[in-house]
């Protein structure tokens, strides 16, 4: 995570966003205005936000930075091509557990092979995108989710099974009770076309450091 740069510019919908879910919801209208001109912000390139994703699986956030720090070290630079390279003594000796890295090498062959149309995901609709990332193994639907939001920016994206997301809908919502995945999704349908903006301030309501993968 790290702290909101407010001279990095704002997904272009920002604005428009904010002033969509400010008149159609009661929550959004309260919440926006606290966070001032925090916005999402993209993070690195797309096969490293994804690399980084598979070694950040169930492990902590100080663990995971560890691991990686270790993991970048054994490369001038992180390619597919270059993690294609590495031995799999040296990635298990960063840390890595055997099956992430499978998980990586796999990663690095879909994007090596051209299996995924990196150069084609700007005309693609999110569920094509989702589809062609849930096929490398090691990446579900939640992490696919957080890709299109915090690499690709779309702005869209509802990701029903992020705990972080169903608990401040809980709080924001619901009054601390219990939220089923069908509230989330009924609460949410005043944030069409924004619901990754949505979404966003309701993590911003839990954590005030803004969010980043």
């Amino acid at each position: 995570m790290s702290t909101a740069d407010s001279n990095v510019a704002a997904p272009a919908y920002w604005a428009d966003a904010c002033k969509h879910l400010m008149k159609k919801d009661r929550v959004m209208k309260r919440l926006i205005p606290r966070f001032g001109a925090a916005c999402l912000q993209s993070r690195g390139d797309a096969f490293v936000t994804l690399a980084r994703s598979v070694v950040g699986q169930q492990i902590s956030v100080k663990a995971a930075q560890t691991i990686w720090d270790r993991f970048a070290q054994l490369s001038s630079q992180i390619t597919p091509a270059q993690v294609l390279r590495l031995k799999i003594d040296d990635m298990r000796a960063a840390g890595l557990s055997a099956r992430k890295v499978e998980y990586l090498v796999d990663l690095a062959l879909h994007f090596d092979g051209g299996v995924v149309h990196v150069d084609a995901w700007g005309n693609m609709d999110d569920e094509a995108i989702i589809a062609e990332l849930v096929a490398i193994r090691g990446i579900g639907r939640w992490t696919a989710e957080m890709f299109l939001i915090f690499h690709l920016m779309r702005p869209n994206v509802l990701p029903l099974d992020d705990v972080g997301l169903i608990n401040g809908i809980s709080q924001c919502y619901f009054s601390g009770d219990v939220v089923s995945r069908s509230d989330a999704r009924e609460v949410a349908q005043a944030w069409a076309p924004y619901r990754t903006v949505a979404t966003w301030y309701i993590w911003r309501s839990l954590d005030p450091l803004p969010v980043s993968y």
